[in-house]
């Protein structure tokens, strides 16, 4: 992705890190956006944090991720890994309470939380169900042709939970930005 966003954007600054101690200075920025990354963490306490304390008062904080309904149905990332055996990536599933209470306690106030579903679901006949499990690499969408009938009924959930929020002015460490 950074190897992408480098020819993209060839005069931007990109560097690794982690969600809970990004190589960002305190106060340094006005924004920072998140996509489909905080399912893979356990805990949204301390990223929320992170974000709180790289972003100015006042600064938005922009976060989209995968739904925990879609979660629930098996949604996670699938891999190859170095060794060429397929993999998962740890996913949590975090309800919007969760993200609610993390931004709240980072000093966050909520600008907006919108729950994007799915597109519609094809119109067109139900195929004959299949004991096909198909390919591990598109699991578990593969298993939605052993009863179409019910996946066409459950299709309509939401898929992507995107939040606005916005960092409080107020400080309780004094404005350091210390010790949060």
């Amino acid at each position: 992705m950074l190897e992408l966003a480098r020819t993209r954007v060839p005069h931007g600054e990109f560097s690794v890190g982690d969600l809970a101690s990004l190589p960002v200075p305190d106060d340094a920025v006005d924004l920072v956006t998140n996509a489909l990354a905080l399912t893979h963490v356990p805990d949204l306490m301390p990223a929320y944090a992170e974000f709180a304390r790289v972003l100015r008062p006042g600064g938005d904080l922009i976060i989209s991720d995968v739904h925990p309904e879609l979660v629930l149905l098996g949604s996670t990332v699938k891999a190859t890994g170095p060794d060429g055996a397929a993999q998962l990536a740890t996913t949590h599933r975090h309800g919007l309470g969760d993200h609610l209470r993390a931004a709240l306690a980072a000093r966050f106030t909520v600008i907006r939380c919108e729950e994007y579903p799915r597109p519609a679901p094809p119109t067109e006949p139900l195929p004959e169900p299949t004991r096909d499990i198909g390919e591990w690499s598109i699991w578990p969408w593969t298993l939605l042709g052993w009863d179409p009938e019910a996946s066409r009924s459950a299709w309509n959930n939401p898929a992507i939970t995107v939040w606005h929020f916005r960092l409080r002015d107020h400080r309780p460490d004094g404005g350091t930005g210390r010790n949060r």
